[in-house]
Formats: structure tokens, C-alpha cells, sequence
């Protein structure tokens, strides 16, 4: 999934956005702060975000919170059971940052299908391109 949405933010037609990856763990102020969209991907544990990306918004949201807002963000999860909870829990965190909702989250469950792919694909592209220009 990751690969396909990287593929798709990456996409040739798309010019002038660079797409720079950060794992969760890894992830500053200062690459959130330099960034102009985001696309978040997370499993769904147990219901919730991956603690990394928990970690992630925990570490820089005080720090990003009034220099990102109206930025646009993308969302994919894949789980085995429900991805709600997590839904739930970047719409409110994005919420409060003021964030824009740029695409329709992709929320997988099982194995990602060619279409489940292609989603993934469309979502990078469409952040992406949104930040043309």
C-alpha cells in the first residue's frame, strides 16, 4: 500500500512537489513544519493508529499547531478487523490541527486487492497534484 501510494504522489504528470518519506518514529517538527501536504498510513491495531504514528503527532503537535493549518493529508490503513476506531482517531487529531481532508480515506482490511492498490495509488496522486503549482 505504501508503495503504491508513493508510486502515485510520484506520479510524472505531476510537477514541482517533491515527495520526501519519513518513517513515524522518525518524523520531526521540522519535516511536518517543511512539508506542505501530508500522507499519513498507519495499521489498524486493535482498532487504533500504530502507536508510531500516535508517537508521531504526540512528539510535533504543540510544535506544528498553528504553522500547518489548512495544510491537505491523505490517509490509508489497512487491518484485519475494523479500521473506525483509527479513522476516528486521525479525524480528530487532524481536527485540531486544522488540517484538510484532501481525498476519501483508504481503509483496507485482509490483503490489499488490485482495486484496494489502485486506491492507494489515486490517493497519493490526488495529494499530490493538489500541491501543484
Amino acid at each position: 500500500m505504501f508503495e503504491a501510494v508513493i508510486s502515485g504522489a510520484s506520479d510524472p504528470d505531476i510537477e514541482g512537489v517533491d515527495v520526501v518519506r519519513r518513517a513515524a518514529l522518525a518524523v520531526s517538527a521540522t519535516d511536518m513544519l517543511e512539508a506542505d501536504g501530508y500522507v499519513l498510513g498507519s495499521p489498524a491495531n486493535l482498532g487504533y493508529i500504530s502507536g508510531a504514528l500516535k508517537h508521531a503527532f504526540d512528539s510535533t503537535y504543540y510544535q506544528i499547531l498553528d504553522s500547518t493549518r489548512g495544510r491537505p493529508f491523505g490517509l490509508y490503513l489497512h487491518g484485519n478487523e475494523g479500521t473506525e476506531g483509527a479513522e476516528k482517531a486521525v479525524d480528530s487529531i487532524t481536527t485540531g490541527l486544522g488540517w484538510a481532508k484532501a481525498a476519501e480515506y483508504v481503509a483496507v482490511a485482509g490483503k490489499p486487492s488490485k482495486d484496494d492498490l489502485e486506491k492507494c495509488w489515486e490517493l497519493g496522486a490526488t495529494v499530490a497534484a493538489g500541491l501543484m503549482g
